[in-house]
């Protein structure tokens, strides 16, 4: 298995990410896929050292062409991306086939003008929702939770916000 854990967070890489989630899903190495930090070498070095853990920063055309030695390896990844919208490309419109893994975690996502609120620091867009949607779709379940405890529901419980 090389993805333990598949996370949406719109900071990316930091301790709560690192620490109390491998505590649940067990992992060597962090790869977070996001095209203005992996090209910025400011926040490309500020994600590699928010964790002891291997950590890799990748933009989404790089993600496209490293994925298949992720899968053959023997180590166990967090995926993580900023937004669902990227998300949706890797699991649905590319179609990468992550294993066993078929949850994806939604954490943090800030409010923002144009995004429905569905809990404490969780909130979504349309174009956002229209995403989770498809990864509903395409056989993942979407939960939200910033840590598992404080989990606030399944996507199902939320999408008739937007129109599903």
């Amino acid at each position: 298995m090389s993805i333990s854990f598949i996370r949406v967070d719109d900071r990316m890489i930091h301790g709560q990410t690192c620490t109390r989630w491998s505590l649940e899903y067990p992992c060597d190495g962090l790869i977070a896929v996001n095209d203005r930090a992996a090209t910025n070498p400011v926040l490309k070095a500020a994600y590699k050292n928010a964790s002891e853990k291997k950590t890799f920063v990748w933009t989404l055309e790089d993600w496209r062409k490293k994925c298949g030695k992720v899968l053959a390896s023997k180590d166990r990844y967090f995926l993580i991306t900023k937004d669902p919208i990227t998300m949706k490309q890797i699991l649905v419109d590319d179609g990468f086939d992550p294993g066993e893994v078929k949850t994806v975690v939604i954490g943090p996502c800030n409010d923002r003008p144009n995004a429905t609120k569905l809990g404490n620091n969780q909130s979504i867009t349309q174009e956002e929702a229209d995403a989770l949607e498809a990864m509903m779709q395409k056989g993942y379940e979407v939960e939200f939770a910033l840590i598992k405890e404080a989990a606030i529901g399944n996507w199902k419980k939320f999408r008739s916000q937007f129109g599903y």
